[in-house]
């Protein structure tokens, strides 16, 4: 009889260990989950201003910022400073609903040229260097920044 408890007592601490490693793995999964989303909104944004030049084409130099009033318009890099998209976008200007608790932030910021984390006046140099955040429910979750020239 005590073989049999004992038995029962080594199985009941064995499932109770089962639980709680299921418990972490799921938690780890989801986090996981939660940054490859990220990481997957980051990219829409690269892969939608990667084609696009980095100054206005029409307006030139005259504006940093959106000179159009929508996202459908924006033609150029600069157009994304300060831009905020919720729910987040693709790289093909769609909307993704049922991200909506994601948001995609972007800035836009010239950088000098002889050194790279040195943020300078707008249109004071051919470098601008772009970085979207992530936020998930109002938390930032992911963020990545690249540099791009205006030639």
């Amino acid at each position: 009889m005590i073989e049999v408890l004992i038995a029962i007592f080594l199985v009941a601490i064995a499932v109770a260990s089962l639980v709680a490693a299921s418990g972490s793995l799921t938690q780890a999964n989801g986090a996981g989950a939660e940054l490859s989303t990220a990481e997957f909104l980051i990219e829409q944004v690269r892969e939608l201003t990667d084609l696009l030049p980095v100054i206005d084409p029409e307006e030139g130099k005259d504006t940093f910022g959106a000179e159009e009033g929508s996202l459908l318009n924006y033609d150029d890099v600069d157009d994304f400073e300060g831009a905020s998209f919720n729910p987040p976008i693709t790289s093909d200007r769609e909307v993704l609903n049922d991200f909506s608790a994601y948001t995609q932030q972007v800035t836009v910021e010239n950088i000098s040229q002889s050194d790279f984390q040195q943020v300078v006046l707008d249109h004071d140099s051919n470098f601008v260097r772009v970085t979207v955040k992530v936020l998930l429910n109002g938390n930032e979750i992911s963020s990545s920044s690249w540099i791009r020239t205006n030639y």
